[in-house]
C-alpha cells in the first residue's frame, strides 16, 4: 500500500486533526509542518500532492508508538529506511498494545478470515523460514477492521 494511503486512514480512524498528527510527528522528533501534513494527506490525482517518503512515515508510526505507548527507556525505536506492509502493519499493532485476538477480532469485523498461525508468520523476521509478506489485501482489511471496531459502521 502507499504510505500516503495509510496514513489517511489512519488519520480517520482515530480522527487525529492537524495538531494531533503534528505532535506525533514531534514525538519522534521530527518537526512535520502543516503544509507537508496537507500535502501528504492529498489524493494521488491532486497537483499538489506529495509522497510521503519511507523514513517520514516510519517517524511516524514511531510517533504513534510513543505516543500511545510512552518513550522507551534507552535505545530510540529504528528508523527504517524501507518499510514493507510488514513492517507497518507490526508497527500498527505495536502501537495500538494489541495481541493476536484483537487483531483477528479486527479482520474478522472487516470480513476477512486468518489463521493465528497466519497471522504469527506475517510478524516473523524474513529471515525465517515461516515468514509470511504482508500484501496490501490483509494490510487493507486489518485498516477496515479496526475502523469498524472504532468508529463503528460509518
Amino acid at each position: 500500500m502507499i504510505n500516503n494511503d495509510v496514513l489517511r486512514r489512519v488519520r480517520y480512524i482515530f480522527d487525529f486533526n492537524d495538531a494531533k498528527m503534528i505532535d506525533i510527528f514531534a514525538q519522534a522528533d521530527y518537526p512535520a509542518t502543516v503544509s507537508q501534513l496537507h500535502n501528504w494527506l492529498r489524493k494521488e490525482d491532486d497537483p499538489a500532492f506529495v509522497e510521503i517518503t519511507d523514513i517520514q512515515f516510519s517517524l511516524f508510526l514511531n510517533g504513534l508508538i510513543n505516543t500511545n505507548r510512552g518513550k522507551r527507556e534507552g535505545v530510540e525505536a529504528p528508523v527504517e529506511r524501507r518499510l514493507n506492509n510488514n513492517i507497518i502493519f507490526m508497527k500498527l499493532k505495536i502501537a495500538l498494545n494489541m495481541q493476536a485476538e484483537a487483531v483477528l477480532e479486527a479482520m474478522d469485523l472487516s470480513g476477512f478470515k486468518i489463521s493465528k498461525h497466519e497471522l504469527s508468520a506475517l510478524f516473523r523476521k524474513p529471515e525465517n523460514r515461516q515468514y509470511r509478506t504482508c500484501n496490501d489485501q490483509i494490510l487493507r482489511n486489518f485498516l477496515k477492521g479496526l475502523q469498524l471496531k472504532i468508529r463503528g459502521d460509518s
